[in-house]
């Protein structure tokens, strides 16, 4: 296995509207941020994820960009930017900005021009199509915020595409001239100083020709599979690769939803000719019945093994992997794959151990290392995500569906669990703000926030640091490869690493109750790295308490 620095980093995702406020607006800054570096300096992370902070309408909280090369005023500018840069690298952090270019925001110049006129010299640089005979849309895709995926402009009398809003239409990557802006506007931030990129639904960008209709006949219907990995995406990645990655010493991460093993491992080939990795979203989806997302189900403890299991092995000599459990688009870990109540704490620690001692890149969210929790806000209208208005809006307002019903989804699923602004200690609106925060913080906040977990050695905090600090000691965190074991244990998550003549063993209790772990190791000379509990001298018994995780090298 070739050793590479971001395979040995930690990264660390800020969202920049909920992070840290420093004049009072409201909202999230650059300034903010950089009063925080010495904060994730102490955690140990290694790069910084911002999300974007580009100059945008904010329809969908900054993902609709309208000047790629500057900054959105509520987050300060691009001085304040520099600064920000320039405090990562002096503490020897890094710095991954997100890249969007699936799409831009109707108000970008590149869109403004090209709805003017069918011969506009901008028309091309979106997908623009007539509607069929009877005026209707000229597919019947529906868009991921529901709804038709095409909107009518009637300047020109044609549809465009827009796979999210309808504020932000697909980009043409067909067009030549699309994809050189492209590169050229990454090419001025790489020399700018930027470590590299975490691109958006990039598997998006290439679509079937012809852009079909689904065979179901049904007005709207998904299309994902005219637009998801599509025909020519490998060829645009490794022109982009040629044009641009490859001149630089940078991390790229794909964002690539319903991308099997299959496709990672070329997306993210040990070759290198595409990205570093990418974001798959199958153990996204463990807890979604038939219905979706929001069609939520009890996740099962079975299909977490399987898909993790899958994709570390699905990967191993052929790709690298990316390791999340949350981030701004799903919902707190500590909610949804733990306890957030009698074992919040617990595990918090257990899934964070669960995730770090895998083969791949750990992604932490901002919250996650306190183990901040989902929220329930009472009414519809204190939440903010435009996914959520979209859902509600067609499941209640029009499809007289219960009300209750629906915001319990919103309470397991919502994204906006995610965006609450972050809890650095007990004062109002919890340090973030000395303003009105652009959506509440979650209530807990004097009981959950960083400056309560600064205080306490037996932190989540401090466990994270030590998870963090075990990676750089042993290679074997790193480059070892995974093999499941106790694989029919209902209660027992465990898997073996293994470099060379080392072994480590992870083993984690995903429930409330003891479970007994069996296997057939010799602890003779063992060392436990590390625990979520007191008291684990005695290594020979392996009786786990309620979200109790060990890490033990095996000599």
């Amino acid at each position: 296995m070739e050793k590479k620095w971001w395979k040995e980093s930690v990264v660390y995702q800020i969202y920049p509207r909920s992070f840290m406020d420093s004049n009072g607006d409201g909202i999230g800054d650059l300034k903010g941020m950089t009063s925080k570096l010495d904060y994730l300096h102490e955690l140990g992370v290694d790069v910084i994820w911002l999300s974007p902070v580009y100059e945008s309408p904010n329809d969908d909280n900054g993902y609709d960009i309208s000047d790629y090369q500057a900054i959105m005023d509520e987050f300060g500018t691009m001085k304040d930017w520099e600064d920000l840069l320039a405090g990562l690298h002096s503490r020897g952090m890094k710095l991954m900005m997100d890249l969007v270019v699936n799409h831009t925001s109707d108000e970008h110049k590149w869109f403004v021009e090209s709805r003017k006129s069918k011969d506009n010299p901008y028309r091309d640089y979106y997908v623009w199509r007539p509607g069929k005979e009877d005026g209707i849309e000229p597919n019947n895709w529906t868009s991921f915020f529901s709804g038709s995926a095409w909107q009518k402009d009637e300047e020109t009398d044609e549809y465009f595409l827009h796979l999210f809003s309808k504020k932000q239409p697909d980009l043409n990557w067909e067009n030549q001239k699309v994809r050189q802006e492209i590169y050229d506007m990454m090419t001025w931030w790489l020399d700018k100083g930027i470590d590299g990129f975490r691109m958006d639904v990039i598997n998006l960008i290439s679509k079937v020709d012809g852009l079909p209709s689904t065979p179901s006949g049904k007005r709207y219907d998904w299309g994902g599979d005219y637009f998801m990995n599509g025909p020519r995406v490998h060829e645009y990645l490794q022109e982009m690769n040629r044009e641009v990655l490859s001149k630089y010493d940078i991390i790229t991460v794909g964002e690539c939803p319903g991308a099997s093993t299959e496709d990672a491992a070329q997306y993210a080939n040990k070759e290198q000719t595409e990205l570093n990795m990418i974001f798959t979203f199958e153990h996204m989806d463990i807890d979604s019945g038939p219905g979706g997302k929001w069609d939520v189900k009890p996740w099962e403890l079975k299909d977490l093994k399987d898909v993790m299991t899958k994709w570390q092995k699905g990967l191993e000599g052929k790709g690298w992997n990316s390791l999340y459990l949350n981030n701004h688009d799903q919902p707190r870990m500590v909610s949804r794959f733990g306890n957030d109540k009698e074992y919040r704490v617990e595990s918090a620690k257990m899934l964070g151990t669960f995730l770090h001692m895998m083969q791949g890149t750990p992604y932490i969210y901002q919250g996650e290392e306190i183990g901040m929790t989902n929220v329930r806000f009472e009414a519809i209208k204190e939440y903010n995500d435009l996914e959520i208005h979209n859902m509600y809006r067609e499941k209640v307002t029009e499809g007289g569906e219960d009300h209750q019903k629906v915001m319990e989804s919103i309470y397991v699923k919502g994204r906006d669990n995610a965006r609450t602004p972050m809890q650095w200690d007990e004062s109002p609106n919890g340090g973030f703000t000395t303003g009105t925060p652009w959506i509440k913080v979650n209530p807990n906040f004097e009981q959950i926030n960083a400056k309560q977990a600064l205080a306490d050695s037996n932190s989540i905090f401090y466990y994270y640091q030590k998870l963090i600090k075990l990676r750089k000691e042993h290679d074997i965190i790193v480059y070892g490869t995974y093999d499941l074991v106790a694989e029919e244990h209902e209660a027992i998550y465990a898997y073996t690493r293994t470099l060379g003549d080392e072994k480590l063993l992870v083993v984690c209790n995903f429930y409330g109750d003891e479970a007994v772990f069996n296997g057939n190791y010799s602890f003779d000379n063992a060392e436990l790295l590390i625990s979520n509990y007191e008291g684990n001298e005695n290594i020979n018994n392996m009786t786990l308490r309620a979200y109790e995780t060990r890490v033990y090298l095996l000599k």
